[in-house]
């Protein structure tokens, strides 16, 4: 398998990896067309999976092409406390702003942002994935580590939102954010998060926690700032433009009640952003590894909503590039998991 890192004329690789591309970058609007480009690996994903998945090739000889639409690691810049990945990094931008320094001295990834894929085609010998550019890249594998986007809210058969009203994701929450009292919509894990990064003690928090969340609210149940409401329905009947909310619930015994907040937020979960094409989803709308075509390797926040962390992504991006790299010497490998 050739080691030689991609020549200056294959393709764009950025010297600003993690920033984007920036204003004045020339638009490619040629037509769909398959590039030449040597590469043993394309990666589908810039996030943690994915750029484990580039790292672990460069480091066994594989040539890969690394696509994102956006930057490297975006989502781990907004994350603003970590206490749960090795390393000594304690912020998410610390840890994105290692990962990206990690990529760019790797001469073995040609990484493309700004680019998105919008197919996955597999065959006998090769995957070609097609990209919104219009062009095309073939590879005789692909890990496709696009991650997870929040679960919107008609999705969430428990939650009625007021017209016109649209709470943001906590996620994303600033500082200012923490004064409260705040209206969490859901118990999805980045509560946590957001209290370790807020720990003033007058942040009041009440939590809409559905039954599909109660697991996960068990992780803040002992915090003092926040009151669990195990809810069957809530219905959002007011929505000014500082963010204030006023809202009627449904408790689980049909108790009803209101409550009123300076703030409310979304946080309802996520749900697979798999590109169209090869994949194949089981029934929960995932993409488990075991599903897919013997070149198609799905790594990251795609395969399971219960293996949704940093660590486990980044283990499972090294996991396929080495999957990929076993089979390409024609050596046996274990059934993906």
């Amino acid at each position: 398998m050739a080691a030689t890192p991609p020549g200056p004329d294959s393709a764009h690789r950025t010297d600003r990896a993690g920033a984007g591309p920036a204003a004045g970058d020339p638009v490619r609007t040629d037509p769909v067309r398959t590039e030449a480009v040597p590469t043993d690996l394309i990666v589908v994903g810039g996030g943690p999976a994915g750029c484990a998945a580039a790292l672990t090739a460069g480091s066994v000889g594989m040539r890969s092409v690394l696509v994102e639409p956006a930057a490297l690691c975006g989502k781990l810049r907004h994350i603003p406390a970590l206490d749960n990945v090795a390393g000594g990094h304690r912020t998410g931008p610390d840890l994105a702003a290692a990962i990206t320094a990690d990529i760019a001295r790797t001469p073995l990834c040609e990484v493309r942002l700004g680019v998105r894929a919008t197919h996955i085609a597999a065959g006998q010998d090769d995957v070609t994935v097609t990209l919104d550019s219009g062009g095309r890249l073939t590879a005789p594998f692909v890990v496709v580590a696009t991650g997870v986007g929040p679960l919107p809210p008609e999705r969430a058969g428990w939650l009625t939102l007021a017209a016109g009203a649209e709470p943001p994701a906590l996620w994303g929450a600033s500082a200012q954010a923490a004064a409260g009292p705040l209206l969490v919509l859901g118990a999805d894990r980045p509560l946590g998060t957001f209290l370790r990064a807020h720990p003033e003690p007058a942040t009041e928090v009440v939590v809409a926690c559905p039954p599909e969340d109660d697991y996960k609210a068990e992780e803040v149940r002992g915090d003092p700032r926040v009151t669990v409401l195990p809810l069957a329905r809530l219905r959002v009947t007011g929505y000014k433009a500082s963010g204030a909310v006023s809202a009627e619930w449904t408790d689980r015994t049909g108790r009803t009640g209101t409550l009123r907040a300076a703030a409310a937020y979304l946080n309802l979960g996520s749900a697979p952003a798999a590109p169209p094409g090869a994949l194949v989803s089981g029934a929960d709308t995932y993409c488990p590894p075991a599903l897919q075509h013997p070149r198609v390797l799905v790594a990251g926040d795609l395969r399971s909503a219960r293996f949704q962390r940093i660590m486990t992504a980044t283990g499972s991006g090294a996991e396929a590039a080495l999957r990929a790299y076993y089979v390409a010497q024609g050596l046996s490998v274990p059934a993906a998991l």
